[in-house]
Order: C-alpha cells, then sequence, then structure tokens
C-alpha cells in the first residue's frame, strides 16, 4: 500500500502551471518557423532554385497542442516533393542513380536545439 501526504498550498504549482499554459507557444513556434525555412533555404542544392525557394513552415493547433511543419511545395509530375529526391537519392529515367545528400538534418539541427533550449527556458522560468 502507498501513502502520499502533502503538507502547504497547492497554489505555487498551480502559479507555475498557469504561467506555463498562457506562454504564446504559437508566437514561439512562428519565429521558429521563418528561422527553419531560412536554414531549408539555405542549404538546399540549387540547380534551378525552385526547391530552395519553395519552403514554407505551418503551425498547426489540434486541441491542446501546438506543433510546427516545414513543407516543399516544388513536386514532381507524380506528387513527389523534390527534396525528397535530393535527400534521399533517386532513379534517373535513364536507368541511372543520383545519391541523396543529407541537407536537410544539418540544415535543421541548430534551429531545433534552439527550439529545445527556448522552450526548456520558458518551462523553467514560469
Amino acid at each position: 500500500m502507498f501513502s502520499i501526504t502533502s503538507k502547504g498550498s497547492p497554489g505555487k504549482t498551480e502559479a507555475y502551471l498557469a504561467k506555463v499554459k498562457n506562454t504564446n507557444m504559437a508566437a514561439l513556434l512562428d519565429r521558429y518557423g521563418r528561422m527553419g525555412v531560412a536554414a531549408l533555404s539555405n542549404a538546399t542544392p540549387v540547380d534551378s532554385g525552385d526547391s530552395a525557394h519553395s519552403w514554407y513552415y505551418k503551425v498547426v493547433r489540434e486541441g491542446k497542442s501546438v506543433t510546427i511543419e516545414w513543407h516543399n511545395s516544388n513536386v514532381t509530375q507524380d506528387g513527389t516533393p523534390v527534396v525528397i529526391l535530393l535527400q534521399y537519392g533517386h532513379g534517373t529515367g535513364t536507368g541511372g542513380y543520383v545519391a541523396g545528400r543529407d541537407f536537410i538534418n544539418p540544415a535543421m539541427r541548430p534551429v531545433m536545439d534552439q527550439i529545445a533550449a527556448e522552450v526548456w527556458k520558458v518551462v523553467t522560468s514560469a
């Protein structure tokens, strides 16, 4: 059997949770969305420049959660995002193969690290 006893008022905990709850995460993610688009645009291999200039982001609210998504609107005729072909490689129409080049992960690593640091700061300073 377990027994947990608490003394005092839960006021400090409730105040902390209210402050964290009221933090405007959508505005925070909007700022990092723009930062991610810039990082991805700068890192995207350039031939015509279409893929590099086709990055965008969405801040999505579902229920109580807020997420950020990065997308690229430059697609092939069958709807495949060109940046996915650049990232992972692809076959050519003549039977050859073009090796992929990991440019997305290195470009986004500093952005993701900054998001994690800022969210941690918001949570621990609330």
